[in-house]
């Protein structure tokens, strides 16, 4: 088992920027490629950001690309997702998520409980 805590969510303005932070406990962090999902009422869970397991590839939505970035430190059982350039459209909850094999089209084996993103126009 793995246990995925998020924090960092919040309030901002349009074009501010957050920090979003993941901690992980139970099993091996390093051996998970780790990633970030987001969701709004009445849609689907969409892919935003995921990270390999030694932090050497990454990949984006394109809608996040040059504005979001994942990072993790493995010391610190962490991955952080800093969002800059912040979009209304960006309001969402994210949810932290890892995944043993998959990094390209994650099928997450573990979800985080999801913290509450608010972009204000």
């Amino acid at each position: 088992q793995v246990q995925l805590v998020e924090s960092g969510g919040g309030l901002v303005q349009a074009g501010g920027s957050l920090r979003l932070s993941c901690a992980a406990t139970g099993r091996t962090f390093s051996n998970y490629h780790m990633g970030w999902f987001r969701q709004t009422p009445g849609k689907e869970r969409e892919f935003v950001a995921a990270i390999s397991w030694r932090g050497s590839s990454t990949y984006y939505v394109d809608s996040v690309k040059g504005r979001f970035t994942i990072s993790r430190d493995n010391a610190k059982n962490t991955v952080y997702l800093q969002m800059n350039n912040l979009e209304p459209e960006d309001t969402a909850v994210y949810y932290c998520a890892a995944d043993q094999y998959r990094l390209v089209r994650m099928s997450p084996d573990y979800w985080g409980q999801g913290t509450q993103v608010t972009v204000s126009s």
